[in-house]
């Protein structure tokens, strides 16, 4: 038995988008389930290759697999759909499951437009698939009308065989990280909120959040840690809901020792100043805020009935504990105005985000918003056959127009990027000497966005070298930071002020003197300044490398 579980591509190709291009963490959760029992299981990520289906008919046709699972968003659908065509094409035998949010709300729709579709399995997915996948494997040819979460179609009529029970102890699951490399971990299941744009509400169902221990969630990072992944994204819908339990797996990760960073999604009722010490201590550089609006009145409309004041203190309590606060925000919503959005820019000027990212309000199933609209019979689910991800409000709204809400885009992203570097530089920390080496580097990490990342080239960002010269300067005033002095020193050098590098890291060495980048930063410096020997000195201990060849041949040419 061979299982392909398959993470398909989204219509519009994503390049950026995190959540987007990686693997759905439930694959390797039931990968993991799967290669326990002993059977052969291929993930393949199609999100990440150029051409999709080109890549997976090569790999249905060197592997043959006998089950093909598909884990669908909405905006995935389209993908799903044609691999599997593809896989019917290629052995007319093999069985097709779909999972995820996306199948789990458009069951009926996927079996009425899906031929080649066999099974959906509805939301939590684990139970429902293995126990099919035993069902498979014992040649049984009755249908499985005994197998709860199951949807399929027998005799012209869908089968819905009921929600299956949920998973009480996550514990007892598998670890995957001791079959797989990711980055994407989860400490819960579940939500505490109820926004109508989001899908999870209605996923999840009303059941109460489920966690898993301190100690699995610090194992599973451990294990990953080992097989080389340094950096997570934790994926908790409310990752500090649960606040003992957070505490305790940052004492967990301070106490063993584990080298890494994180970020988390947190909303503003569920964060004081202890747990953000905690949080800090133990590796988070940043925490991800669903803002959604200035106005209070579209806050309530959206689910999120947060008080401006409490969303104020929030961001200040977040970034002065130096971990950058990022700002969702959607418009386009129901009542929006020019009005609204102004608030929604005067709210942006007070919060002084460190990260913005914002959306278009879009509708799709299993949202409240769609719902609602459904039961009033002013959409059809029949507007799924279209080739579209899903439907921007703007287009039900007779009160709002393409160009008008183009327009409120523009003016949030001009917003924050016109005021960034003041952000930036108006940052107070709080003044804790155990957190000095921390926010040392969280404002070098600040000051590399700048001087190398998202704000280096943005045209409404007027100096961002100056900005980051300052953020790395200050960075060097509270601990020695390795990436201060790079960045300070590339940027000396950039200005061909070669002496000033030099002194630089000659300080900087004395507390880095086996980093690979000062020594070569130092040696480039060095060689700017004829000082060819010299900077020989610097790149000898790393000879080998093959990266350092060509410095170590330029300066041996002058000599």
């Amino acid at each position: 038995m061979h299982i392909f579980l398959i993470n398909p591509a989204c219509l519009d190709r994503r390049i950026t988008d995190e959540d987007a291009l990686a693997v759905p963490m439930g694959l390797y959760y039931l990968g993991a389930l799967l290669k326990d029992k002993g059977i052969e299981v291929t993930l393949v990520n199609l999100a990440a290759v150029p051409e999709p289906l080109a890549h997976l008919e090569n790999l249905l046709k060197q592997h043959q697999p006998d089950i093909v699972g598909f884990s669908l968003l909405n905006a995935s659908r389209h993908c799903a759909m044609d691999g599997a065509a593809l896989a019917k094409k290629i052995n007319p035998h093999v069985t097709v499951v779909f999972g995820g949010p996306g199948a789990t709300f458009l069951a009926g729709h996927l079996f009425s437009v899906c031929p080649a579709l066999d099974y959906i399995v509805k939301g939590e997915g684990e139970r429902s698939f293995c126990e099919l996948v035993d069902h498979i494997i014992s040649t049984n040819i009755s249908p499985p009308h005994h197998i709860k979460g199951l949807v399929f179609f027998r005799d012209k009529n869908i089968v819905d065989t009921g929600d299956s029970v949920l998973i009480e102890d996550l514990d007892s699951l598998a670890h995957p990280a001791r079959y797989f490399d990711y980055q994407h971990i989860s400490l819960s299941r579940g939500c505490p909120g109820r926004c109508r744009f989001c899908g999870s509400p209605q996923f999840w169902g009303k059941s109460r959040v489920r966690f898993h221990s301190v100690t699995w969630f610090v194992d599973e990072m451990a294990l990953l840690i080992q097989r080389g992944i340094t950096h997570f994204f934790i994926s908790d819908d409310t990752f500090t809901m649960d606040k003992a339990r957070v505490m305790g797996v940052c004492r967990e990760i301070v106490q063993r020792k584990l080298a890494c960073t994180w970020v988390a999604i947190s909303r503003m009722d569920f964060l004081d100043e202890e747990i953000l010490f905690y949080m800090r201590r133990a590796g988070c550089i940043q925490i991800s805020f669903g803002v959604e609006s200035g106005s209070e009145t579209i806050r309530k409309t959206l689910g999120k009935p947060f008080k401006t004041g409490r969303i104020v203190k929030a961001f200040e309590m977040t970034r002065s504990f130096g971990i950058l606060p990022r700002a969702y925000i959607i418009y386009g919503s129901p009542g929006e105005t020019t009005a609204t959005i102004q608030e929604t820019v005067d709210l942006i000027e007070k919060i002084k985000p460190l990260s913005l990212v914002s959306y278009i309000l879009v509708l799709f199933p299993g949202t409240g918003l769609y719902n609602d609209l459904l039961s009033r019979k002013k959409i059809s689910p029949h507007v799924w056959k279209q080739k579209i991800e899903d439907i921007p409000w703007f287009q039900l709204d007779p009160n709002l127009t393409l160009e008008q809400v183009t327009d409120f885009g523009k003016k949030i992203r001009n917003t924050f990027f016109s005021r960034i570097e003041q952000y930036a530089l108006e940052i107070a920390l709080v003044d804790n000497r155990a957190l000095y080496p921390f926010h040392a580097d969280f404002l070098s990490r600040l000051a590399m966005t700048f001087s190398h990342g998202d704000y280096s080239n943005h045209p409404r960002v007027k100096e961002p070298l100056k900005t980051a010269a300052l953020l790395y300067e200050r960075s060097l005033s509270y601990a020695p930071d390795a990436r201060a002095y790079l960045g300070l020193g590339m940027l000396h050098q950039k200005q061909r002020r070669f002496d000033r590098a030099v002194a630089l890291m000659e300080k900087a060495l004395i507390h880095f003197g086996n980093d690979k980048s000062l020594n070569i930063c130092m040696a480039v410096s060095l060689m700017n300044l004829g000082r060819f020997s010299d900077a020989l000195s610097f790149l000898e201990k790393f000879k080998s490398h093959d990266d350092i060849q060509p410095y170590v041949n330029a300066c041996k040419s002058k000599l």
